[in-house]
């Protein structure tokens, strides 16, 4: 695993990043006493009250900035009227979440089946919990945040920073989240799974090697040729 760069490349030895586990709040906002119950019951509750005393970044790092801005989807859920919670997928190109400041992340939300149910939740309550998922890199960040949905319209400004360059979509409005908590899952059972770009690069490489490598038989064989 590596260190994420903003175009989704990583550099080598991020394995220790991710095991350091940049977080915030996390623990503080995810563990209610019934949580700890059984925790205690199950063995796992000294090592988490360890982590619970060790020091959380404030903020985004650069490192969860450039893993943010490598996604083209993550999964949002919301908490209904119903008293249900409702996740749904967001997607769209590379990079199509900004990072708007350390604590904030945002989209345009692209016109779908305008069934509006994760707006209308958040509508009554902002709490939302996000997960991002990159199967090549096994890595999964987690983030609990506070969202509000915003007009396209009087809103020009964050628009122009939020709207995705080169991919064809028409925008319904869009959504602010401020970061209240974060922190990496660990790597197990996660499949690596790869895009169709993904692939492609690593067979175009491949094509281009056998490629230089048969021109330089034909040259081979035409030096001999005129022996």
């Amino acid at each position: 695993m590596g260190i994420y760069k903003s175009n989704g490349q990583t550099d080598s030895g991020a394995l220790n990043i991710i095991k350091k586990k940049f977080a915030m709040n996390y623990q503080e906002l995810a563990f209610s006493d019934a949580i700890k119950e059984i925790q205690e019951k199950k063995g796992s509750r000294s090592s988490y009250a360890r982590m619970e005393k060790m020091s959380y970044t404030d903020g985004l790092s650069e490192q969860e900035m450039a893993f943010i801005e490598s996604q083209d989807s993550f999964y949002m859920a919301s908490y209904g009227e119903n008293e249900f919670p409702y996740i749904q997928h967001r997607g769209g190109p590379q990079g199509f979440v900004k990072i708007i400041d350390a604590n904030t992340i945002g989209i345009v939300d692209f016109v779908g089946n305008r069934q509006y149910i994760s707006a209308g939740n958040i509508s009554k309550n902002p709490k939302v919990a996000i997960i991002m998922v990159s199967y090549p890199q096994r890595a999964r960040l987690k983030i609990y945040a506070e969202a509000q949905v915003l007009d396209v319209e009087g809103n020009s400004e964050l628009y122009e920073k939020l709207k995705p360059e080169d991919y064809k979509f028409k925008p319904e409005q869009m959504m602010v989240f401020k970061i209240k908590a974060y922190d990496w899952n660990c790597p197990q059972h996660i499949t690596p799974r790869y895009t169709v770009a993904e692939i492609k690069e690593v067979f175009d490489l491949q094509k281009k090697h056998i490629s230089d490598l048969e021109q330089q038989i034909k040259d081979l064989e035409a030096l001999l040729s005129k022996k």
